[in-house]
């Protein structure tokens, strides 16, 4: 049994979902190993980790709509240390969590045709982010 990781740093524009799927293909297939397991951890509160599909944007937009309905801007919230879009980001992170874990089987991430890596930035402007990727595996 192998185990590899690394960081993974990205900059967001600012909200919505942004692809790493190629960034963390790349990485994975880089470690030479054929059965695994790959945790990817974002190590923030105010952006998550997604599996989405990848071919129509259309989804993305919808799925970005629908999150900020259920957890809309509101001057009501308690929590507004960095303006309207703070306590939002952290209930928006809540509904879609932080950590995933993807199969690896014959060397390849388990992934389906459609299905893409997300980073989802909750946040209105951007951000540096960082992912944390484990691979274990043989």
């Amino acid at each position: 049994m192998r185990q590899a990781a690394r960081m993974l740093h990205l900059s967001t524009p600012g909200q919505g979902l942004h692809e790493i799927t190629a960034e963390v293909v790349a990485w994975t297939r880089n470690q030479e190993m054929t059965t695994g397991l790959l945790t990817l951890f974002c190590r923030h509160t105010s952006a998550s980790l997604v599996i989405q599909e990848n071919a129509d944007p259309n989804v993305r937009a919808d799925v970005q709509d629908w999150v900020a309905a259920v957890a809309p801007e509101s001057r009501a919230y308690r929590h507004q240390d960095e303006g309207p879009d703070d306590l939002p980001a952290h209930l928006r992170a809540v509904l879609t969590g932080v950590q995933l874990s993807i199969p690896l089987i014959d060397r390849k991430l388990a992934l389906g045709t459609w299905q893409g890596i997300y980073l989802f930035e909750h946040r209105k402007r951007p951000h540096r982010r960082e992912v944390a990727l484990h691979l274990l595996g043989v």
